[in-house]
């Protein structure tokens, strides 16, 4: 007598994955990257997303592990082309009050900084304090200003520019 095919719960998908396909998944989100902390944070993102996709994962006739290799590249992709890898920096120096000094430099540079950005114009001081300051995409400025992000990446360029202006010459070097 045959017995039925067994039937995979949610949990044990999830089990499998974890055990047979984490590793793999790390080292290759590693070699894309270079960095072994960033590929733990890109698998991390996979699992998770295969575990809202689980129901998907338990009817797919293909393989599991095609989709999470495929997840991952894309995730790596994506976090190659987020903004932060590309940007733009104020000419003025962060001297990081941790490596000696009693910190007065550091307090002096944010006072710099906001006197600076008192210059800008409130849309323009918006979209830097929500890219800088908040460590938004582009995209997600966009949605709270309720602005295109065609306007977002204006308003950044031509703040950023104004600020370069604006910075004291001792400031700038």
């Amino acid at each position: 007598m045959a017995t039925p095919p067994t039937t995979i719960t949610r949990a044990e998908l999830l089990g499998t994955i974890m055990r047979e396909h984490r590793d793999g998944l790390v080292s290759y989100a590693e070699k894309m990257l270079g960095d072994h902390g960033l590929a733990e944070d890109v698998v991390q993102e996979t699992i998770i997303r295969a575990w809202r996709n689980i129901d998907r994962l338990l009817r797919m006739e293909g393989s599991v592990r095609g989709w999470l290799f495929t997840v991952t590249r894309h995730l790596v992709i994506d976090w190659v082309r987020k903004p932060h890898a590309r940007r733009e920096v104020v000419g003025a120096t962060y001297n990081d009050p941790s490596f000696g000094g009693d910190g007065t430099e550091a307090v002096r540079d944010a006072l710099v900084a906001k006197c600076l950005l008192r210059r800008l114009s409130p849309e323009h001081r918006a979209v830097l304090v929500h890219i800088y300051l908040c460590d938004r995409t582009i995209q997600e400025t966009a949605g709270i200003l309720g602005v295109p992000t065609g306007t977002v990446k204006s308003r950044q360029h031509n703040a950023l520019r104004k600020l370069r202006t604006a910075l004291p010459l001792d400031e700038a070097a």
